[in-house]
Parts: C-alpha cells; sequence; structure tokens
C-alpha cells in the first residue's frame, strides 16, 4: 500500500490494554494512527508524570495528541442524559463526548474513521449491544466508529466495507473475561498496561464523594476538579476549602496550582505538608489553615510549630485530631454522600 494512499484513523487511546491493542491491530493493517487522550478536570495529569497512554504511545511508536477535559465535560458529569455508573461516572455520555471530540480532531487530520477500545459485553452499563450503537448514533460517528476487538461481532463499518481494513483481521472478542486480550498482549511484547477502569476517577468512590460535595456547593470549575485528586481536603466554616499534601510530589503540584485567590500555608520546612486554602477567607482561616497543616507536620506532638502565611512566618499550635476529622470532607461524608439526580 502506497503511503499517499494509507488509510489514516483517529485512535482513542487511555493507555488500558484495550485501547492499545485496538491501535495496534490497526498498525498491523498498514492504519496511520494518531493516538488521542483526554487529559484535565477529571482525568489530571500531574508534572513529572508519564501517563498511561504517553507509555502506550511510546510502545506502539504512534503519535499521542491530548485533548482537554473542559466545561462541557463538567456539566455532561453534572447532568448525564444516560445513566450513571456506581458512583460518578456517566460511561455512555462521556464516551459519546470524547468520541464526538476525536472525530472532530482527526477530521483536521484527515483521518477516516475512529477507533476504539471497547469490547461488546464488558461493561454491564456502557458495553451492551445497544449502549455501542447509541454512542456511536449520537457521536455523530455511526458506521465510521471501528471497534477492532469486537468489530466481528458487530455490524461491518464503512472502513471494512470500504477494504480501508480487512475484517478478518480483526477479532470477536465479547464479554467480560480478558484472557485473549492478556494473551495477545504477551504475544505482540505489550508488557506494561494498568488495571482495567484505573484511569478513570468518576469510578472511585472516594473521588465521587469529593465531587459530589463540590458540585452541592457551586464548585465546578475544570480547576477544582482537578484539585480533588490530590491530597487531604478540609472544609473550613466560611466555606473555603482547604488542601493539603500528603507527600513531597503533592506539595509541589499544589504550589504548583497556586492562584491569586489562595493563600499558601507552608509548613514543609518541618517538615511538613503544603496547604492551599481557597479562597483566602482572611486572618481567623488562615491561622485554622495552619494549624491543620502543623497537625500533619513531623512536630505535630508540640505546642507551637513554625509555619508560613502567604510567605509570612508564624507559630501556630497544631489542631486535634478530632478537629481536623470534624472538618475533613472525606470523614463528614462517610455515609452521608450528598446525592444527585
Amino acid at each position: 500500500m502506497s503511503e499517499a494512499r494509507r488509510p489514516k484513523a483517529v485512535a482513542l487511546m487511555s493507555g488500558g490494554l484495550d485501547s492499545t491493542l485496538a491501535a495496534k491491530l490497526m498498525l498491523m493493517q498498514g492504519v496511520e494512527v494518531i493516538g488521542v487522550n483526554f487529559a484535565g478536570g477529571y482525568c489530571p495529569v500531574f508534572a513529572g508524570n508519564k501517563t498511561d497512554a504517553e507509555k502506550a504511545a511510546e510502545t506502539l511508536g504512534v503519535e499521542l495528541v491530548r485533548l482537554p477535559i473542559d466545561e462541557d465535560f463538567v456539566a455532561m458529569v453534572r447532568a448525564p442524559k444516560y445513566s450513571r455508573g456506581r458512583n460518578m461516572n456517566p460511561c455512555i455520555d462521556c464516551h459519546i463526548l470524547m468520541i464526538r471530540r476525536a472525530w472532530e480532531y482527526g477530521r483536521t487530520r484527515g483521518a477516516g474513521f475512529v477507533v476504539t477500545g471497547e469490547v461488546l459485553g464488558q461493561r454491564p452499563l456502557s458495553q451492551h449491544r445497544q449502549a455501542l450503537e447509541i454512542v456511536a448514533r449520537r457521536s455523530g460517528t455511526k458506521g465510521l466508529l471501528l471497534r477492532p476487538l469486537s468489530a466481528r461481532c458487530l455490524e461491518p463499518t464503512e472502513p471494512e466495507q470500504r477494504g480501508l481494513v480487512d475484517r478478518e483481521k480483526l477479532l470477536d472478542i465479547k464479554g467480560r473475561s480478558r484472557k485473549r486480550q492478556m494473551a495477545l498482549a504477551q504475544e505482540w511484547g505489550i508488557t506494561e498496561y494498568p488495571a482495567p477502569a484505573g484511569g478513570c476517577l468518576l469510578t472511585d468512590a472516594g473521588y465521587a464523594g469529593r465531587l459530589r460535595e463540590a458540585f452541592a456547593r457551586g464548585e465546578d470549575s475544570v480547576e477544582t476538579l482537578e484539585l480533588l485528586a490530590i491530597g487531604r481536603h478540609f472544609r473550613l466554616p466560611s466555606g473555603a476549602r482547604l488542601v493539603v499534601g500528603r507527600n513531597r510530589a503533592e506539595n509541589e503540584e499544589l504550589l504548583r496550582r497556586a492562584s491569586g485567590n489562595a493563600a499558601v500555608i507552608d509548613a514543609t520546612p518541618v517538615p511538613g505538608p503544603l496547604g492551599l486554602l481557597i479562597p483566602d477567607s482572611g486572618h481567623g482561616e488562615r491561622l485554622l489553615a495552619a494549624g491543620i497543616c502543623a497537625r500533619y507536620s513531623d512536630r505535630r506532638k508540640d505546642a507551637r510549630v513554625p509555619v508560613s502565611i502567604a510567605g509570612v512566618r508564624v507559630e501556630t499550635t497544631p489542631v486535634t485530631p478530632e478537629a481536623a476529622d470534624r472538618l475533613n470532607v472525606d470523614r463528614r461524608l462517610e455515609g452521608q454522600l450528598p446525592h444527585l439526580p
């Protein structure tokens, strides 16, 4: 096949096994693959960390383009048209929007169809036959959405009918077992891949609880959704949020995300955590935030601990464990998560 006539596809790549295998199947048929991955919001990317999608793209030798999780995704999570999973994951709605965005981008690059790693029957909520049909239709990719792992269990797509890909070389995987995928990965030298669903924070009960609490208070910016994945979260009496790092990497990430409306509470020289008070809610709550940060420092048992508040050094008394728990968002939500329709 000449390079000029080589088929081109845009492939959604989470870095998981199924999407990696789907892209590999296309490469084996001579298709040029442009990988697309979504980042931001509930798919945060932290400085210095290589994502699973980046690792998979390197393994396959394909280009990877990062598209943003933006306000449209946040609105979709708040009010999905289709049902949610066990936590805050509106999988059908999310697939629709991601595939639509990937296809919009792919067309600007000359792609003729879209590829995903979806498997018929693997997930009861979002990958039954009717759900797959809904996703293709509502994303605007009906006939152009190729699912190579289950293609021979589904109706032929235009790329197959036009001979851009050989249907007989596609697969007929269905159901929840991953044995065939794991065997193919071993055969094709794909040795590193994450656990299933490991990349979506919306499926995590702890993150989902924080997100419900934030939505209930009208906090729905993309930046807030990213912060919810970092550190310990406290809700102070004024309603301000305090985020406290749990390790050096989180401290550095919080400092990188400090904005003009936040106060930086720094106990790292103690050593201890760094905290962000969002918004900066005044002197009294700055001192309370400093006491919480001191509580998680190595000098939590001392009567006074040095902490920097917005660059000014103060001596503060660590709050008690009970006081910290009363303000801790996760502790307050245990057993009483606010409900969203």
